[in-house]
């Protein structure tokens, strides 16, 4: 599990850093399902097998090629799988396929968060603070993750200095290929929301408190001890976590996750501007600037 977990950490830094390059075949991409598409797609693939070594373990697969906003250019998807963890990664090409490059095309006309925050989806999923706070964070992550555990004692001491000023909604996103009893926890947290809405953040602190004792072997057993501690009737609970229901609600929150492009645990939305990982002054840096714009909108409208 540790070396699958360094290979997808090392695939994650290697494509996110990706430098803009020249292919070495710099056959036309021409329109997508075309055959110059098609051997496009192949050049890429080529392309990164031999830039990053990739040998026959890793499959390595460019999705189809798609029109932007800018003329010119088109995007793929790249899927990277190595001992069964994926990574996807959304890459651009010059519509003469000689030039690939990674990174973000911004349209300078439109506010850049709206339509990260318009495709969040905050609908059941368990919230704690003023729905009306200026400032929403939306934390996806997996319970058995370090990271995500080191982003809850950030927030644990955050949020307090910020008094009915935000609201923390937690949206699962397990990576069960990496964490064999993420989703099993992830399963208790929403029998508990879905029995008592309050308890949810008890078991939540319980979990991440608790996190270096639990695995794989024992974790029905202390998320069953944590349901207790919370306060949940213990019956319900077992039914619970044996039924369809929260398993379904974890998929549908994995999937708003994967519309947002969330590749890695714990990804944070600060009023729909992008965190990942768990730096604390950054996360307020974030807070602290959208409380400032907020407020000087306010005194602008006097």
């Amino acid at each position: 599990m540790k070396k699958a977990t360094t290979l997808a950490a090392a695939l994650a830094f290697i494509l996110s850093a990706f430098p803009m390059h020249a292919q070495q075949n710099s056959s036309p991409a021409g329109n997508a399902g075309s055959s110059a598409s098609s051997q496009t797609q192949k050049n890429i693939e080529a392309y990164l097998r031999n830039v990053y070594a990739f040998g026959p373990n890793v499959q390595l697969a460019a999705g189809p090629l798609k029109g932007t906003a800018v003329e010119g250019i088109l995007e793929t998807n790249i899927d990277v799988v190595i001992e069964g963890n994926k990574q996807t990664v959304k890459f651009y090409v010059s519509k003469d396929g000689k030039f690939l490059f990674r990174g973000d095309l911004s349209d300078m006309t439109k506010d850049p968060l709206a339509e990260t925050r318009a495709q969040i989806q905050t609908n059941d999923a368990p919230s704690v603070g003023d729905k009306n706070a200026p400032v929403t964070l939306v934390e996806y992550s997996d319970f058995e993750c370090p990271v995500c555990k080191k982003l809850h004692d950030v927030l644990r001491g955050v949020l307090p200095n910020y008094p009915g000023k935000v609201r923390l909604v937690f949206k699962d996103f397990p990576l069960e290929q990496l964490h064999p009893w993420a989703r099993t926890a992830a399963i208790a947290g929403r029998c508990a929301y879905q029995q008592d809405p309050k308890a949810f953040w008890k078991i939540y602190d319980l979990i991440y408190d608790n996190q270096e004792i639990i695995s794989a072997a024992n974790a029905w057993t202390k998320l069953s001890d944590y349901a207790a501690q919370s306060g949940l009737n213990g019956e319900t609970f077992k039914t619970c976590m044996a039924s369809p229901e929260p398993g379904a609600a974890i998929e549908a929150s994995r999937a708003n996750g994967q519309v947002l492009e969330v590749n890695s645990t714990p990804t944070v939305f600060v009023n729909g501007r992008r965190m990942v990982g768990a730096d604390q002054s950054l996360l307020e840096q974030y807070i602290n600037y959208e409380l400032a714009q907020q407020k000087l909108g306010k005194t602008q409208e006097k």
